[in-house]
């Protein structure tokens, strides 16, 4: 018997399916459409949160693989014995170099730059800089990593990544713990969060952990929206105390007319770090290896549950 598995577009069915594969195109945002049964199923990350437990309705189901590094969403619906992967080393670099994108537009003031254009005005601004900035890393794991790698070249005064425990990586950077962060926050010029999602995360960015940057301070959000009390946020925001830049929201996606979208110094992209031709081609290598893997018997790569 074929090995059915289901894909979400055309050119990942071409990819994994031939002898001994079934390829079905499911998307588990179609409306409408119910789940077919299914080995394996091959799955972005649902736009819809209620959405998620179609997964749940999926006949036969042994594995999830997820096109992404994030599988919190996952957990509640997944049912038993179902293994879950996902596409670490696919979405890294792609979402850090989205990260350092939204720092650079950010500090150079490159959206108020936009606005002039359209108006035609010629008006140059003097902007901080990365050069000589101490900037703060919430999280090291493999984007907190990718994220520092990138802003050393630019000479920052300080890189500070902050993670569960602290400890020494093997290059003599010093990793910070959570309970450090009173006495790091006061010196960030920058704080970039690349956290997941989870109950120890939620809200970790919160009143008080805002209120403890210096002024003029910025928080970009590359990791999941709920890490950052959102309140909290538009309140420093609102009163020109503090910037942001967010790729990430709660809530997500962000309704029309919510005040993010107009806040003064927030830059806001619609959660597209990781939407690039390169993870596209990296995260399709890596779902054809995970189905010749179960057509084998093999063990998958990345499993995170």
């Amino acid at each position: 018997m074929a090995l059915r598995v289901l894909v979400p577009s055309a050119d990942l069915a071409q990819a994994v399916g031939g002898p001994g594969v079934e390829a079905v195109i499911w998307h588990i945002d179609d409306d409408g459409l119910p789940a077919p049964d299914a080995d394996l199923l091959i799955t972005e990350r649902p736009r819809r949160h209620e959405h998620r437990p179609r997964i749940g309705q999926i006949t036969g189901l042994r594995q999830v693989h997820l096109l992404s590094l994030g599988y919190e969403w996952v957990l509640d619906h997944l049912p038993a014995g179902v293994v879950v992967s996902n596409s670490r080393g696919a979405v890294e670099d792609a979402t850090a170099e989205h990260g350092l994108a939204l720092i650079l537009a950010s500090l150079r003031a490159l959206p108020t730059a936009v606005d002039q254009q359209r108006r035609g005005e010629w008006a140059p601004v003097w902007t901080s800089s990365l050069h000589g900035s101490t900037v703060v890393v919430l999280g090291h794991g493999g984007v907190g990593r990718e994220v520092v790698s990138r802003l050393e070249p630019f000479r920052p005064a300080a890189i500070l990544p902050v993670a569960s425990r602290a400890r020494t990586t093997d290059a003599g950077l010093r990793v910070h713990a959570l309970e450090e962060l009173p006495a790091v926050l006061p010196r960030a010029d920058v704080v970039v969060v690349t956290l997941p999602h989870t109950p120890e995360t939620e809200r970790l960015v919160d009143g008080k952990f805002l209120s403890a940057l210096p002024d003029g301070a910025l928080l970009v959000n590359i990791g999941r929206g709920a890490v950052v009390d959102t309140d909290a946020l538009l309140a420093e925001v609102a009163a020109g105390r503090l910037r942001a830049a967010l790729d990430v929201t709660d809530p997500e996606p962000l309704p029309a007319g919510h005040p993010l979208w107009t806040a003064p110094g927030c830059l806001v992209t619609p959660h597209m770090a990781g939407n690039t031709r390169e993870f596209i081609r990296l995260a399709t290598a890596t779902a054809v290896e995970q189905v010749r893997r179960l057509a084998t018997g093999q063990d998958p790569l990345h499993r995170v549950v």
